[in-house]
């Protein structure tokens, strides 16, 4: 069963690759919990199926870059990449869509916390493994406030100019 409005963020870890040293973020790998993250943040997580891919990195990942600001007016701590890839991967297909400092690119590269989040897409037969969904969500302190998850291939649901509208 995939995570739901209203329910709190599972347990878990994700890695980020950080270039250059920040409170609380050592350069190189970093792993973090989820739960320290988002607490006490308003955060915008979206996922995407893989790192380079066409709509991934032609439609969803740039909305959430060009519309940073418009997030911040919005109260929107921190924005997430989240995907299963490893942390090397995500931070080089940050660095090249200009993601730095604006979105966070967060690796599950075991897919263990996309499972913990009920929401993987098994691409095996495509030869890409198990993936993420394509979604969406807003959180407020580790609770799941807005959750949007796309169906087969699409990308309506989780754009950057949705999550927009709904924080109206």
């Amino acid at each position: 069963m995939s995570i739901q409005l209203g329910d709190r963020l599972p347990e878990g870890t994700l890695s980020e690759f950080v270039e250059s040293p920040t409170e609380g973020c050592a350069l190189g790998p970093n792993v973090h919990q989820v739960q320290s993250l988002t607490k006490g943040k308003r955060v915008v997580i979206f996922g995407v199926p893989g790192a380079f891919t066409p709509t991934c990195s032609e439609q969803h990942l740039p909305g959430y870059v060009e519309n940073f600001e418009k997030f911040r007016t919005k109260g929107i701590d921190e924005i997430w990449c989240f995907a299963v890839n490893d942390f090397f991967v995500l931070a080089a297909w940050g660095k090249a869509n200009g993601a730095t400092g604006k979105v966070r690119m967060m690796a599950d590269g075991s897919a263990v916390y996309t499972k913990r989040l009920g929401l993987t897409l098994d691409l095996t037969e495509k030869g890409l493994g198990i993936r993420c969904q394509r979604f969406s969500m807003l959180v407020e302190d580790g609770v799941v406030r807005r959750l949007n998850l796309e169906g087969g291939g699409k990308l309506e649901v989780s754009s950057a100019q949705v999550m927009l509208k709904e924080l109206a």
